[in-house]
């Protein structure tokens, strides 16, 4: 049976909720489970650059964000993330992004998470357009 993780998708949506940028860039948490985290931006003309593809400023929002979603199911709601990098693949542009984030790997205060963030059509079909690799802390409140 697998392991509860340590952040409920409730908590995960009020997190989201809680975040005045998130709010605007208009992301959700669409899937959660232990050591991993979904994320969802729908992309509108205001996210994109002058060349009508996804800004590298959204991508790099979607990825960081999985990246801490899914160390949070393991450390808990209060982690921030101490720092990634991320790697564009290709241009984006599509319906919507979705970036998976999942733990590599973890001890007590921090996780080592990697994100894909993928482009996807209206017709359901996807790219990958970005990977990112990063370390989640917990944090003291």
């Amino acid at each position: 049976m697998a392991e509860t993780p340590a952040i409920s998708l409730e908590e995960a949506r009020e997190t989201l909720a809680n975040q005045p940028f998130s709010k605007l860039i208009g992301a959700s948490v669409v899937e959660l489970d232990r050591g991993s985290g979904t994320l969802r931006v729908p992309l509108r003309p205001e996210l994109l650059q002058q060349f009508g593809l996804v800004h590298g400023g959204v991508l790099a929002y979607a990825a960081d964000n999985a990246l801490a979603f899914a160390g949070g199911t393991v450390l808990g709601p209060a982690v921030t993330t101490r720092g990634f990098s991320i790697e564009f693949i290709r241009p984006a542009q599509g319906d919507h992004l979705l970036a998976v984030g999942e733990v590599l790997n973890q001890t007590r205060r921090q996780a080592l998470t990697r994100a894909d963030v993928f482009a996807v059509a209206e017709d359901g079909s996807s790219k990958l357009v970005a990977a990112a690799q990063g370390m989640i802390t917990r944090v003291e409140l």
